[in-house]
C-alpha cells in the first residue's frame, strides 16, 4: 500500500502555504478568478490536461492511469463567504467583508496536493481521476452549473468522492457513513399583505404582523405533528421584517427561511403542509400571501460500497482515529448534484483543536482550523481514489 500519509506530510508546507494564500485572498461564488488561476497554474505545472472557465470559474483536470479502468471524480470547492473575519490570524482575509469561514481554502489546497500525490503514482493507477475544482458551493448552485456544463461527461465518471474539513469535531475524528448524510435544502420567502393602519386603531387595519406570528408558530407543528417521529426535518424562519415605527401597523410583512429534509417523501410532505399552513392562516387573518420556494440542493446520499471503501482505507491509515460510520447533519452540500446519478461518497475529516483555540464553528467570524488536518485529508482522499480504482 502506498504511504500517502507520509507523502502528504512531506508536502505539508506546500499545502499550508497554498491554504494561507487562498485564505488571505477569499473570493465569493462565481468570482473565484484568482483562486482558479492558481489552481490552473499548479495543475498545468504537473503537465495535466486542464480545462478552465467551466461554470464561470470552475477548473477540471484529468490524471490518466497507466492501465485502462474506470474514472473517479474528486470534487473540491473554492468559494468564500460574506463574513467579516475576526480571527486575528497572520494570514487573515485582506478583503473586507469576505472570508473563508467554511474551510474551502483548505479544500482547494487539499485538492492540489491530491493532484501531486496521484500524479506521482500514475504508473500504479488502473483508470483515471477527474479533478473538479468547483465554484459557488455556498448556496449559489455551482455544482448544478458544472453538471449542466458537462462536467459529468467526456469522460463520464463511474464514481464520485468529496470531503469536508469538519470543525464540529476534533483532529483525529473521521466520518464516512452510507445513506442520506446531508440534507436537501430549500429556501422560502413570503410576503403577507394586509391593510396598514394606526397601531391604536387595529380594528381599522388588517394586521400582517399578527398573521406572521401565527404562521411562525404553526410551521413548527409540521415537523412536530406531521413528520413521523423516527424521521426528521427542519423548518426555520430566519428573517422577519415589517413596519418602520412603533405606532403604525404595516401594510405587509416579509419572512424568509430554510427547509431541510433527507428523504424525498418527507420533503414532499413538508412542502405540501407548508403551503397549506401558510395559505390557511393568511386566509384566516384576511391577508393575501405570496410564497416562493427555491430548491438549493438535493440530499447527499452516500453509496454503501464507496462508504465502505473510505472506512477501510481510513482504518488502515489512521488506526487510532475515531471513525464514525453513522452520521447525519442538517447542513447541506450541492455535491449532491454530482452524486445524483453516480455512486458517490462524501466524507468528513475532523479539523478542530480547542487547545489552540481553533474550534469556532463553520460560518463564524472566528472560524479557523488546525492545519494538521490538511495532510491527513489529502492522504485519505488520494488513497481512497486509488483504492476505488483498484478494487472496483
Amino acid at each position: 500500500m502506498i504511504d500517502f500519509l507520509a507523502e502528504a506530510q512531506s508536502l505539508f508546507e506546500y499545502t499550508r502555504d497554498l491554504r494561507r494564500d487562498f485564505h488571505q485572498h477569499p473570493e465569493l461564488g462565481f468570482r473565484e478568478v484568482r483562486t482558479a488561476g492558481i489552481v490552473t497554474k499548479e495543475l498545468n505545472a504537473l503537465g495535466l490536461e486542464v480545462a478552465s472557465g467551466i461554470a464561470e470559474t470552475g477548473v477540471v483536470a484529468m490524471i490518466e492511469g497507466a492501465r485502462p479502468g474506470p474514472v473517479v471524480l474528486l470534487r473540491f470547492d473554492m468559494d468564500a463567504l460574506l463574513i467579516e473575519e475576526e480571527t486575528g490570524a497572520e494570514y487573515a482575509s485582506q478583503t473586507p467583508g469576505v472570508m473563508h469561514a467554511c474551510g474551502h481554502d483548505g479544500h482547494t489546497a487539499i485538492g492540489l496536493t491530491v493532484a501531486r500525490l496521484l500524479h506521482a503514482h500514475q504508473a500504479e493507477m488502473a483508470g483515471s481521476v477527474k479533478l473538479v475544482f468547483q465554484p459557488a458551493e455556498e448556496g449559489l448552485g455551482g455544482a448544478k452549473r458544472m453538471v449542466n456544463a458537462g462536467v459529468l461527461e467526456n469522460p463520464r465518471p463511474k464514481y464520485a468522492l468529496a470531503l469536508h474539513l469538519w470543525n464540529e469535531k476534533p483532529l483525529g475524528w473521521l466520518a464516512a457513513a452510507s445513506g442520506p448524510m446531508m440534507a436537501a435544502s430549500e429556501t422560502f420567502s413570503m410576503r403577507l399583505t394586509g391593510r396598514g393602519g394606526h397601531g391604536a386603531l387595529p380594528h381599522h387595519a388588517v394586521d400582517p404582523v399578527l398573521a406572521a406570528a401565527q404562521i411562525i408558530t404553526a410551521l413548527q407543528g409540521i415537523v412536530a405533528r406531521n413528520v413521523d417521529p423516527v424521521e426528521t426535518a427542519v423548518i426555520s424562519v430566519t428573517n422577519l421584517h415589517g413596519g418602520s415605527t412603533f405606532n403604525v401597523i404595516p401594510p405587509y410583512v416579509d419572512l424568509q427561511g430554510t427547509i431541510r429534509t433527507f428523504k424525498p417523501e418527507i420533503r414532499e410532505l413538508v412542502l405540501r403542509r407548508f403551503h397549506e399552513t401558510v395559505e390557511g392562516i393568511a386566509q384566516a387573518f384576511n391577508c393575501a400571501v405570496e410564497i416562493k420556494i427555491e430548491s438549493i440542493t438535493l440530499a447527499v446520499d452516500n453509496d454503501l460500497a464507496l462508504a465502505e471503501h473510505v472506512q477501510s482505507v481510513a482504518t488502515k491509515m489512521f488506526p487510532d482515529a475515531t471513525l464514525t460510520t453513522q452520521f447525519q447533519t442538517m447542513g447541506s452540500e450541492d455535491m449532491a448534484y454530482m452524486m445524483d446519478d453516480i455512486p458517490g461518497c462524501y466524507f468528513l475529516v475532523g479539523s478542530a483543536n480547542s487547545e489552540k483555540g481553533l474550534d469556532a464553528k463553520h460560518h463564524h467570524p472566528k472560524f479557523d482550523f488546525d492545519e494538521a488536518a490538511l495532510p491527513r485529508a489529502a492522504a485519505l482522499m488520494a488513497a481512497v481514489a486509488i483504492d476505488v480504482l483498484q478494487g472496483r
